[in-house]
């Protein structure tokens, strides 16, 4: 697309900052190039720039000689509008080149709703659909991020799967594309030889692959002088991530066991990496990232190093969810502000024993007390409902935390007003958990839960959201899908679906339709599953083993809870992918 070209769309669209590139910090497109990819991001630009793989990942290749990454997001509906009355083709952001004309196309994929964005992004490029009729001379088109972790529903879209560790995967699979388009090899040829990387499924071949590990985080590579937006975006800071993995265990968290080993990387690495992005974006604020922050084992010491450079630069450095049985007054002083967020999970013990949360009531009586003495004002509180087990008891639960909240401000507050802001997500039944097994609720039992908080938690000063339950069913059967549910996908797009993961876009009837054309029974996917199934997912070799998910589930059922493996390993499996660093 020519500079004049775009110039004339611009003035038509919202936010045509998304569109131009040209981003403070970007690398030399200029420089000697002998293979050229496009990064796409299944979703809007603020969402994409957001993402710290998609950074790493971006500036990884950028930083590698012979080698050009350049990025496209999924426009927004008035920009794709304007593209197709004009005959135009989604483009890269940098060089506004035609994404099919890159030598390979990368996506990533980050969550279940993103899924109708890869037909739409597909049909704006002008990719056909369906690998299979991709001619041999269309450049290999590959998605990674956290859905690979059962890529199937999508799979039939792309010739490859990179499942794992990004730094690793995407890397690897550039270098080994450059070297057999340089031997003139065939693009069948090429995916025969990325079935021997591991973490790579081919879905042509069919093939068995481990999940790809980075052995040490200290010599990973990680980018510090990043891109900084041309507009606001969800996440607008800076952000180091301590560490990969989490020993806690929560029994419904895919992310916990897709993401183990556990790898951290060392305080001076961290404070370095920090120094370095405040002197080299000028964001006022940084975030320090990781599924459970503040298990990091040296989390004082690291705190203590990052915040001494930030006070010099007058940035806010800001702390993510704490666990309810970490909160550590000392380092919220030192990270100052007056919200704090804490995720609880379920309202009483027993369901909190269920799911493996290990925090005790006095747990939570602790953490509240500590932040209400320290000016704490703002309190959000994120709980799920629909667990396995669950009963209006456990949503009763909510209130009485809502209700202690409330009462520990009047006792040790030292602000004039508590603002509490509930949050509730209807229970996913994820691959690769211990309730990868369980069924979800129906949409009746989510109105009911819903309706029954709603109720009880009109309270002064409390605000209660929710998920919504269609797109919840829609979640949870592409989460637990196989191949068949492509051509659902694909339909589903047809009908006009597109950005489900965002509320107004969300039209539940399309999915409903495309569920019908093709006689898809959703229970055998949402449904309780049997325990001797083979799901389509175990092709991958993630780590942690099957018979440690199922043990995991019959404890949960006695409501027995597992203790977090930082001082004593509980035998999960992830070890044989690599060592823990703990």
């Amino acid at each position: 697309m020519t500079t004049r070209e775009l110039s004339s769309i611009l003035l038509r669209v919202e936010k045509p900052a998304r569109y131009v590139g040209g981003e403070y910090n970007m690398p030399d497109m200029d420089k000697p190039c002998r293979h050229r990819t496009c990064l796409c991001f299944s979703d809007k630009y603020e969402v994409g720039m957001s993402n710290i793989g998609v950074r790493i990942l971006y500036h990884m290749l950028n930083d590698m000689e012979g080698f050009i990454c350049e990025r496209s997001f999924a426009p927004d509906l008035d920009m794709a509008q304007e593209l197709k009355s004009r005959g135009q083709r989604l483009f890269s952001l940098e060089t506004k080149r035609d994404i099919v004309d890159f030598d390979l196309i990368g996506f990533s994929v980050q969550f279940e709703l993103q899924y109708t964005n890869i037909p739409y992004m597909f049909d704006l490029a002008g990719i056909p659909l369906y690998a299979k009729d991709r001619p041999e001379d269309f450049p290999p088109v590959v998605a990674g991020g956290p859905c690979a972790v059962n890529p199937m529903p999508f799979a039939p879209f792309f010739d490859a799967i990179l499942i794992g560790d990004g730094e690793i995967t995407f890397k690897q699979i550039n270098e080994l594309h450059l070297r057999c388009l340089e031997q003139g090899l065939s693009k069948s040829e090429f995916l025969r030889l990325a079935t021997e990387i591991d973490g790579v499924y081919v879905p042509s071949i069919g093939n068995r692959t481990k999940r790809a590990v980075v052995q040490n985080l200290d010599e990973a590579y990680f980018p510090t002088s990043v891109l900084v937006p041309n507009c606001d975006i969800v996440h607008d800071r800076s952000t180091i991530e301590l560490f990969r993995g989490c020993a806690n265990g929560c029994r419904f968290c895919q992310a916990c066991f897709f993401y183990r080993p556990i790898r951290e990387r060392k305080p001076d690495t961290l404070v370095r990496y920090a120094t370095e992005l405040m002197d080299n974006t000028g964001y006022d604020e940084l975030s320090l990232c990781s599924l459970s922050t503040s298990d990091y084992s040296h989390l004082k010491e690291m705190v203590d190093g990052i915040k001494e450079q930030a006070d010099k630069r007058k940035v806010k450095l800001a702390l993510p969810s704490l666990r309810l049985d970490s909160f550590e007054a000392e380092i919220y002083e030192e990270t100052s502000g007056s919200s704090l967020t804490f995720a609880p999970e379920a309202g009483t013990q027993r369901l909190r024993n269920v799911i493996n949360k290990n925090i005790s009531e006095q747990d939570i009586y602790n953490s509240i007390k500590g932040a209400m003495e320290h000016g704490v004002k703002n309190v959000k509180l994120y709980f799920m409902m629909g667990l396995p087990t669950e009963t209006d008891e456990d949503l009763q639960g909510i209130v009485d935390i809502v209700y202690l909240v409330k009462d520990l401000h009047r006792q040790y507050g030292k602000s004039k007003l508590i603002n509490i802001v509930v949050s509730t997500a209807v229970f996913i039944p994820k691959p690769l958990t211990p309730f990868q097994w369980e069924r979800q609720i129906t949409i009746e039992e989510m109105k009911h839960k819903q309706d029954f908080l709603k109720e009880k938690l009109r309270i002064k000063n409390v605000k209660y959201s929710w998920h919504g339950a269609e797109s919840s069913v829609i979640e949870a059967l592409l989460a637990r899908g196989d191949e068949s549910l492509a051509r659902v996908i694909e339909e589903a797009y047809k009908q006009g679906a597109v950005f489900d993961s965002w509320s107004e876009h969300f039209h539940y009837e399309y999915w409903l339709n495309a569920i019908q054309k093709f006689n898809v029974d959703v229970d055998e996917f949402v449904g309780e599953q049997a325990e001797d199934k083979d799901f389509c997912w175990d092709i991958v070799d993630n780590g942690v083993t099957k018979a440690y998910l199922l043990a995991e589930r019959h404890k949960s059922r006695q409501g027995v809870t597992t203790p977090n493996c930082i001082g004593k390993c509980n035998g999960c499996g992830a070890s044989k992918l690599g060592r823990c660093f703990k």
